[in-house]
């Protein structure tokens, strides 16, 4: 028992003292982990020979990361996904595959032994790549969709990959390695690559033919899809109606637990069934209960993998030929890189979203540790090889999050490059000019124009300007603070200005621009925050409104409504705090100063509370009026 608290110690007290010195570096956390394990393992050497086996607990992580993923993906968004997952992703496993394997070729080593590396390095890192996606909010881009895809392509190309190992054996004849492959399940294989030994425990699957072996496992995903769609939501309200909270996360567990070994027992793998489960969970009401039970034991297995991969590389090798291991290490990292700019440029993928989708899978994977593992016990790869291999995918795992700080200064850069680009010639004026077409923006050009009046459309993003004309909407590309744009597009005849702009110093300068040049022009500006909103009055904007007000409003309504009062009475509550806030806006931002912090500008506070004080009597006489009126009709 102390042995287990003191490992547990050692663990938990290097990621709390890594990971956030590394987090307010900007490194990320997964780098943090690397570096904790390497602390504790290599360089002080206070974990031993249990690492290994506690990376095979930790890689559980992995499987509960495909779980929340799948929650966050409608099936019908997976199958909007299917070029990406056969093309895309199909095709850089095959050509990264064959490329490394020329390349070992060339070495002068067997093609049975080239193949197996190729397989080996065509796999890139899941856990590392997702998690850092995450945490940079990437994983909703083009760039990051594209690369989950590939991904998940390669965490389903294992199983094949597992199943051809064995046919590559050497010094075996061919009927000895079929006669293996058709009676040994895949969880055998996989479970031994990882533990060192096979292992003969269960399985539904073993000594059938190959008809029966497809009818099994196609029956245990349609009833795992099955059991999701109708029965998981009656045991969600048999456990609600047991008011305890624990249960909802050991129902979690379970369901994350008991589909991983029933796709275990099927020889597949237990992640792409964790995958599946939460794909079919992603309609449940229940979606975001899961996710909130299974995202603390999900980061913490995460990040205790990280810390053994850290912990389990072998230094010795290292120092010995530490040119070499580096040198292939970057080789993989580059072959691989050149393989997925290609293929990403053949997918339309351009800029940021094209670099982020090279640098982030050009590594290799802790899939890799695992096929590593077992060609070497099926005698696939040399002895003396494995432990090089071995060393090449920690180390090209260890350099991924550098890969991710260079993508975000390279995107940097191309943001910068991207204000420097020449601003379009405008050709067309209007009597409506808008700034700026993101989400605020658009809406407000979709309704103008489609109520029959013309619009001229500024924007300083080149990719949102390029979005507007692929739906036939002309847009200008340029610095639409600049002067000489703004009157170009008719400044001077204008009669309305919306500045929707996202930078909010530069919609401060666009409106005070526009008002001194045009002092009868209606401003219409959109607001970040109260703060905001005075600087705008401030510059001399008519109209402000907040990015979240009217939703909010709307929101609020909808509560009113639900807790009995009308649906008419809610209306007029909702109508008489909007006019009040507007009053009280104007109000307040003539007290506003913004070299005094908000909290520290006594006259506004003072004000403030009044003001709030006003409202709540005059929201509540107006519900007592109503309330009364009710009364009288009755």
């Amino acid at each position: 028992m102390e042995g287990f608290l003191y490992q547990a110690s050692i663990y938990l007290a290097a990621a709390v003292i890594a990971v956030p010195i590394a987090a307010r570096l900007g490194l990320g956390s997964v780098l943090g982990y690397l570096a904790a394990g390497i602390l504790i393992g290599p360089l002080l050497g206070l974990v031993g020979q249990e690492t290994a086996e506690l990376q095979h607990f930790a890689e559980f992580g992995v499987v509960m990361m495909l779980f929340l993923i799948g929650l966050e993906l409608e099936p019908r968004a997976l199958w909007d996904m299917r070029h990406r997952l056969l093309g895309l992703g199909g095709m850089q496993v095959l050509l990264t595959t064959l490329i490394i394997m020329v390349g070992v070729m060339a070495l002068g080593y067997d093609w049975s032994v080239a193949l197996a590396v190729g397989l080996i390095f065509a796999l890139s890192s899941t856990a590392i790549v997702l998690q850092t996606l995450s945490e940079k909010g990437l994983m909703q881009t083009k760039g990051g969709r594209s690369a989950f895809s590939v991904l998940l392509t390669q965490d389903i190309s294992v199983i094949p990959m597992l199943a051809l190992l064995p046919l590559l054996a050497m010094r075996q004849t061919p009927d000895t390695v079929l006669d293996e492959v058709l009676h040994r399940r895949m969880g055998t294989a996989i479970e031994g690559a990882m533990s060192g030994h096979p292992d003969v425990g269960l399985s539904l699957v073993a000594g059938l033919p190959g008809w029966g072996v497809t009818l099994v496992t196609l029956a245990v995903v349609g009833g795992v899809i099955l059991t999701g769609v109708y029965l998981t939501r009656p045991v969600f309200r048999y456990i609600h109606a047991a008011n305890l909270r624990e249960m909802f996360t050991a129902l979690a567990l379970l369901i994350v637990c008991g589909i991983s070994f029933i796709m275990y027992l099927i020889g597949l793998s237990p992640a792409l069934g964790a995958f599946l489960a939460g794909v079919v969970l992603a309609n449940s009401e229940f979606r975001h209960e899961l996710e909130s039970d299974i995202q603390p034991f999900k980061g913490l297995l995460l990040g205790l993998f990280f810390i053994t991969v850290g912990a389990g590389i072998n230094f010795a090798l290292l120092f010995g030929a530490p040119f070499l291991v580096l040198g292939l290490a970057l080789m993989v990292i580059v072959l691989k890189g050149a393989v997925l700019y290609i293929l990403g440029r053949v997918f339309e993928l351009r800029g940021r979203d094209l670099w982020l989708f090279t640098l982030s899978l050009a590594q290799a994977g802790e899939f890799g540790f695992v096929l590593i593992s077992f060609s070497g016990q099926q005698n696939v790869v040399p002895s003396d090889m494995t432990e090089m291999l071995l060393l090449i995918v920690a180390m090209s795992m260890l350099i991924t999050p550098l890969l991710f700080i260079f993508y975000d200064w390279l995107s940097n850069r191309m943001e910068e490059a991207g204000e420097d680009m020449e601003d379009d010639d405008v050709d067309e004026q209007a009597r409506i000019i808008i700034v700026g077409i993101g989400r605020f923006g658009q809406i407000v050009n979709r309704l103008v124009r489609s109520s029959g009046y013309e619009t001229v459309v500024l924007d300083h993003d080149l990719g949102a300007i390029q979005r507007m004309r692929r739906f036939g909407v002309k847009g200008f590309f340029g610095d639409p603070t600049r002067p000489e744009m703004l009157h170009a597009a008719g400044l001077k005849d204008a009669r309305v200005l919306v500045a929707a702009l996202d930078d909010p110093d530069a919609a401060v300068r666009l409106v005070a621009f526009a008002r001194r040049e045009r002092p009868d022009l209606h401003i219409i500006a959109r607001a970040r925050d109260r703060n905001h909103v005075f600087r705008l009055y401030q510059a001399g904007a008519d109209d402000i409104v907040r990015e979240m007000f009217d939703a909010s409003l709307r929101a609020g309504r909808y509560v009113l409504e639900n807790m009995g009062v009308s649906e008419f009475e809610a209306a007029e509550l909702e109508n008489m705090f909007y006019h009040h806030d507007r009053h009280s806006v104007r109000e307040l931002a003539s007290l506003w100063d913004p070299d005094v912090p908000t909290i520290e500008n006594e006259k506004y506070i003072a004000r403030a509370r009044e003001l709030e004080d006003e409202l709540e009597t005059m929201l509540l006489s107006q519900l007592e009026e109503s309330a009364d009126t009710s009364k009288k009709s009755a």
